[in-house]
């Protein structure tokens, strides 16, 4: 069941905090790197995609009233890692994708090593925003946002996630396989990017354990909607290859449980998420029930 608070114009929000983000990126994601590496990366950052990771951060911040200059660091940072992370998953030694955010994919528009390359120097850019060198972020704030961010990311997270894709075409997995694969290659840095912006802030235990259950829930939602959108709409509206899932026959949510029951099971887990907010004692959770409604009901 949705939570909206009448009084939320979320449209409003995301559109002004996916400004000053893009702002934000467009500052941070540098042009002057040599030989086109800089246009490599601003090209798969820039001018593209829902920015649902780095609003995440933003709320989770507003909702625990913690340091906002902190918090677009570490949206800025959770989407670098994404983004270098699409840039080396599509390509043609893993997903061998040609289409993202609705233009050509990076090793398509500037080759195969220019892509691995700008997909290693955004990884890089990344942990670099979180530790600024003029003190605007305390030392061990900075240490934990580096660690949270680390942890998502690599071989317990997005990257082990990952493996175990590439490692399951053609297998039918059972339902806690499948669950635990997402876990770690999407759950992983959508959990983070809660908690990382609670982390900016300085709520109660019991907050904290909510919002990552929150997190986790978030993160399913998503790979089951994704998994039902790769099915049900097409690419010039996902801005990525429609099919492309079933093609590499590839386990999914629906080829387990079947079209309807994945959208239940989406609903199911979103009402999980709901739940969480409900109990963590957060008065000013309005934004983080709406992304959750947000990402249960997109179009792409």
């Amino acid at each position: 069941m949705s939570r909206l608070d009448p009084n939320l114009n979320f449209p409003a929000w995301r559109s002004a905090q996916q400004a000053a983000i893009e702002a934000a990126l467009e500052r941070f994601v540098p042009l002057d790197a040599p030989a086109r590496l800089g246009e490599a990366m601003r090209y798969a950052v820039l001018d593209g995609g829902k920015r649902l990771r780095p609003l995440l951060v933003l709320a989770s911040c507003e909702a625990v009233t913690g340091h906002r200059e902190a918090a677009m660091r570490a949206a800025c940072a959770v989407e670098l890692i994404h983004a270098y992370s699409l840039v080396h998953d599509d390509m043609p030694c893993m997903d061998n994708d040609v289409l993202r955010r609705g233009k050509p994919t990076v090793h398509v528009a500037f080759g195969e090593a220019q892509a691995l390359l700008a997909g290693d120097a955004l990884q890089a850019l990344a942990f670099e925003l979180l530790v600024p060198g003029d003190g605007s972020i305390a030392p061990a704030l900075s240490a934990d946002l580096c660690r949270r961010l680390a942890l998502a990311a690599g071989a317990d997270g997005m990257a082990g996630g990952q493996a175990v894709d590439l490692a399951s075409v053609g297998l039918a997995l059972d339902q806690p396989a499948l669950e635990g694969m997402h876990r770690r290659k999407t759950g992983a840095l959508l959990q983070a990017s809660v908690m990382m912006g609670a982390a900016t802030g300085a709520p109660a235990a019991t907050t904290l354990a909510a919002l990552a259950d929150y997190g986790a829930s978030i993160g399913l939602a998503f790979q089951v909607v994704d998994d039902i959108l790769d099915v049900t709409a097409d690419s010039a509206t996902l801005g990525k290859t429609a099919g492309k899932d079933a093609a590499a026959d590839k386990p999914t949510f629906v080829s387990l449980m079947g079209l309807d029951a994945a959208q239940a099971y989406a609903d199911a887990v979103l009402a999980k998420a709901h739940e969480a907010l409900d109990r963590s004692g957060i008065s000013q959770s309005a934004t983080l029930h709406a992304l959750a409604d947000w990402v249960g009901r997109r179009a792409s």
